[in-house]
């Protein structure tokens, strides 16, 4: 089975959240408590969603508009596993699986 690559948190909160929240970035970095240029790098993937910044994010929108802290998270860890599963899946060929 062929999985497919995961969204990228930022494409969420780029294309679908400061968009239909109508903020700016500059904005959204205030309401975070962040500097501009942080939040710019998380947009531009220049930077992953970190357990602070989710948090901030959850703090910011709240659970019922989408803001999960945990949500946020697990998106960006299957975006990471899969990145890093294509650029290693012909050295995880060699590894031995644990002795019983």
């Amino acid at each position: 089975m062929k999985m497919h690559n995961p969204s990228y948190p930022r494409l969420t909160l780029r294309g679908d959240g400061l968009p239909a929240l109508g903020f700016s970035v500059t904005e959204t970095a205030t309401q975070l408590s962040v500097a501009r240029v942080t939040l710019f790098r998380v947009l531009n993937g220049h930077a992953a969603i970190s357990p602070e910044m989710a948090l901030r994010i959850q703090a910011w929108l709240g659970v019922e508009r989408g803001g999960e802290a945990r949500l946020w998270l697990a998106q960006q860890t299957a975006y990471d596993k899969w990145q890093t599963e294509q650029r290693i899946k012909k050295l995880l060929l060699h590894v031995n699986p644990a002795a019983e």
